[in-house]
Order: C-alpha cells, then structure tokens, then sequence
C-alpha cells in the first residue's frame, strides 16, 4: 500500500527549499567549502534546541531496555544507513549484545550500499521487516527521516503504536507526518541545503549527532561506561588492546606490561580492574 495522504503533499517542508547560497557551480574550490562550513555550522544550534525532547525520550528509551527491551531504528536512504552506522557501532563500543540495538533500512541491506528504487514509498513493508525480529510491546523503535514524510517510516511507526510498542522520531521538517505520529517527536529543523534538497548534509549530520547522543547516554544509563571511558569495549584489534591497557594502567596504577598481562587474562577492562 502507498502512502500519499493530503498532508503529505501539502507540508511545507524546510528540507526541500532553496538554498541560501546562488551560481554555486560559479564558486572556487576554498569559497565553497567556506559556505558548507557556514551552513554546517548552523547545525549544532540546532541539535542544541531539541535537547530537552531528547532527554524525556532516552529517560523513556533507559528503562524499557533496562526490563529487556531493544532498540529499533527505522529509515530509507541516508537515515536508514546512519541509523544501521549507529547501531553496529554499539556492540564493540559497549560490549552489548548484537541485536539490543538494530538498524533496519527500506530495502534490506543491499540497500546500504545501493539505492533501491521505490523501496521507502510502501507503508507496510517496515512492520513486516520488524517482525520478522520479533519485535514486542518492550521494544522501542526511533523512526529516521529528514523529509518527515517517508512512507515506509510513518507506516512502521504506526503500528507499532497500535501494538503499545515506545515510538520516537528525528525529522528536520517541523509539523510532519511523521512526528505525528510519534510519540517522542525530536524536530530538529536546520534549515534549506547548501546543495537544495540534499539532506545528507546538515540533515544528515544533525541526525547523526541525535543518534550519537541517543546511543551513548542510553549506554551510560544502562551503566556501560565507567567514569569517562569504554570499560566494556570489544578488544578486537591491537589499537583496542593498547586503549584498554592503558585504561588499566590509569586505574591501577600499574606499568604497561602488567596492565596488558591483565588485560589478556581477564578479556576486558572491566574485569582487570575489577578482580586485578
């Protein structure tokens, strides 16, 4: 089924309006990217602004996890990909499990390398791809989309309201579709694209850093960082054998060696400095 409702059509949406900046194709190299830098620097403003909605849903989000629930983000195109990004950066990051946080683009995963054309305009094609994770009414599931109006997100989200299952979503279109329906609404507006249209840029990047923010004071909250460091970390590569021993020698109070002696032995910072 498509999604196409009147408000759709008619949402003035900020994303798609022109760009401040006219004859880009007339600008050299250094003055162009002056001006992305300009329009980038609008962004973290406007993350700033949405804060308080981002910290009523993570309040939200942390106790639904803590009771065994998991976190779904949904997208198409870019969201869906920055949303997959901050996903599968969770585990070594924190050492959770793979599948507390999931990332589920339109499309399936060829679609995170390539576009698949037409994939996002189906709103029922998401809650089939949430069942097939057995999602429940503990779960939590953040709806991505810059324009608010992508179908395959508004359509997921509505279900899952209807089977009593947290919703939350981050839009850069104030007074959306999509945070219509949501029950935790993170409206981030940053103004038209320096290229008009391409929401992966400010877009993009505000999405990012809400996702960032997101994650991370969730892995905070469910007590996955001690002090300021990644006690939990997969050591997966030599680089994060080196951080985490120096964590342990900070700790600690130890050299080098002993600290990745320990570090060997117990399998994580935590650990060696637990029971080191």
């Amino acid at each position: 089924m498509l999604f196409n409702s009147f408000k759709t059509r008619t949402l003035k949406k900020i994303t798609e309006q022109s760009s401040l900046h006219r004859h880009i194709d007339q600008m050299s190299v250094e003055d162009c990217l002056r001006n992305i830098n300009q329009e980038d620097a609008k962004v973290h403003k406007a993350v700033e602004s949405v804060i308080p909605q981002i910290s009523a849903f993570v309040e939200a989000l942390s106790e639904r996890v803590k009771n065994g629930g998991r976190l779904f983000y949904i997208g198409a195109g870019t969201s869906g990909r920055l949303g997959i990004v901050d996903a599968s950066e969770c585990p070594p990051t924190f050492g959770v499990p793979h599948g507390l946080v999931v990332g589920l683009i339109a499309g399936g995963d060829s679609a995170i390398r390539k576009a698949v054309e037409f994939a996002e305009d189906s709103s029922d094609q998401c809650w089939n791809d949430l069942l097939e994770h057995e999602i429940n009414d503990t779960d939590t599931v953040v709806g991505i989309a810059a324009s608010g109006t992508t179908p395959y997100v508004i359509g997921g989200l509505k279900r899952c309201n209807e089977h009593n299952i947290l919703t939350a979503c981050i839009t850069c279109n104030p007074g959306s579709p999509l945070a219509e329906v949501s029950q935790h609404p993170i409206e981030c507006v940053v103004g038209p694209e320096f290229i008009t249209g391409s929401t992966r840029m400010k877009s993009g990047t505000a999405q990012k850093l809400i996702l960032n923010m997101i994650s991370t004071a969730l892995m905070v909250q469910l007590g996955r960082v001690k002090d300021n460091k990644m006690v939990d970390m997969q050591l997966s590569n030599n680089k994060l054998v080196d951080r985490g021993t120096k964590m342990v020698m900070e700790a600690l109070k130890i050299d080098y060696d002993k600290a990745n002696a320990l570090l060997m032995e117990h399998g994580s910072v935590r650990k060696a400095i637990e029971e080191g």
